[in-house]
């Protein structure tokens, strides 16, 4: 009979820890983020753009403005020499005293994917 017990006990730790693992693990972990796929290429989407806005700076305190992508790249402010990232692509809107660089999301390709941007807050955020 302590044997039926225990075995009860272990069934119900079992079912506890399937349940447990099976909503964890079906939870999207960004918005607008599906698979560990996207997931990493969001992140490598905002990495790049910190880098972006580190360069905008590094610009702006050489030569008192900020420059478009082009210009970030041939001036050396600059390495990355591509224009996205896995169907995202970027782009600058830039004025002598601010910038906003924006990551727009292949919504053919993610359905339901966010658009990123930072500007000289250096803080980047989820557009639509």
């Amino acid at each position: 009979m302590r044997a039926l017990g225990s075995l009860i006990g272990l069934l119900i730790v079992a079912t506890i820890c399937v349940v447990i693992y099976k909503y964890y693990f079906s939870q999207p972990v960004a918005p607008g983020v599906t698979t560990p796929v996207q997931t990493i290429d969001v992140v490598g989407v905002k990495n790049d753009l910190i880098a972006i806005g580190q360069a905008e700076r590094i610009y702006q305190a050489e030569h008192g403005s900020y420059a478009s992508l082009d210009d970030l790249v041939s001036s050396g402010a600059m390495a990355m020499k591509k224009s996205g990232r896995d169907g995202y692509t970027y782009d600058a809107e830039t004025s002598v005293d601010s910038f906003r660089v924006t990551a727009t999301c292949p919504r053919d390709k993610f359905s339901g994917c966010s658009n990123y941007a930072i500007d000289q807050s250096m803080e980047v955020q989820s557009v639509p």
